[in-house]
């Protein structure tokens, strides 16, 4: 399934909903200009920048070639690194429709920060799950899984448009938040098992289904921590 659009309603401009659109696009295409020096500049470039479990377990047993503080900084970079244009769409995408009533109901400063802790809420399930992997992991999927887990508790009842495929043909249907989100959640959850099982994350694509898990439950349990914006309504002339 495919979501297009929500009809829920919001009251003011996203500017940090766009900025942090724009910025995973603006690295992303930096990424490509890297990519045209040759795939060995690039894939040291994110291998240096993504997240690598292993480099957390080299930092902790006290590796002088990791550090704690630079393991946890490729947490933030990793965040705006994408692999390739579908991947950067299709999480921008999912950002441009949930993004903005979640930074309505919060706040511009307060979403910023809601979205990062829900990235760093994210690699560490990650992290936790593939503790001893030497595979980078980059994309913003596991803070805008947090967007999701917010949106599906403040907006239940909310309404997604979406594009679902049956069989040889598609169709349009409004869907409720909590159904769309809410299967989207299971569907991860079930994959991160599957992996977990396999013990091996090649086999699914290279997908970092616990990422979005964990970002999804701490969007879940963040959202009502995080004071509500102060509303302001014109007032009444008489």
């Amino acid at each position: 399934m495919i979501p297009i659009r929500d009809d829920q309603p919001r009251y003011i401009t996203p500017f940090v909903n766009y900025f942090i659109i724009a910025l995973n696009i603006l690295v992303f295409v930096f990424e490509l200009s890297i990519g045209t020096e040759g795939r060995r500049a690039l894939n040291a470039f994110i291998f240096q920048f993504g997240l690598v479990p292993l480099h957390f377990e080299r930092a902790l047993t006290g590796s002088v070639q990791y550090t704690i503080s630079g393991s946890f900084l490729t947490i933030l970079t990793s965040m705006f690194l994408h692999g390739s244009w579908l991947h950067v769409i299709g999480n921008m995408w999912f950002l441009w429709i949930f993004g903005d009533n979640i930074e309505d109901y919060l706040g511009h400063f307060r979403y910023l920060l809601f979205y990062l802790i829900c990235g760093f809420a994210a690699a560490l399930t990650h992290i936790l799950f593939n503790f001893s992997s030497n595979e980078p992991t980059v994309g913003a999927s596991g803070a805008i899984a947090g967007v999701m887990g917010a949106y599906i508790l403040l907006y239940p009842r909310a309404r997604v448009l979406t594009l679902v495929p049956l069989i040889i043909f598609f169709t349009f249907w409004w869907v409720p938040a909590w159904v769309f989100l809410g299967y989207w959640f299971v569907l991860q959850f079930l994959s991160g098992a599957a992996t977990s099982i396999a013990e091996t994350s090649r086999a699914t694509g290279g997908v970092a289904f616990w990422a979005h898990v964990g970002g999804f439950v701490a969007g879940l349990l963040l959202i009502k921590t995080f004071p509500q914006r102060v509303r302001s309504y014109p007032y009444a002339s008489w």
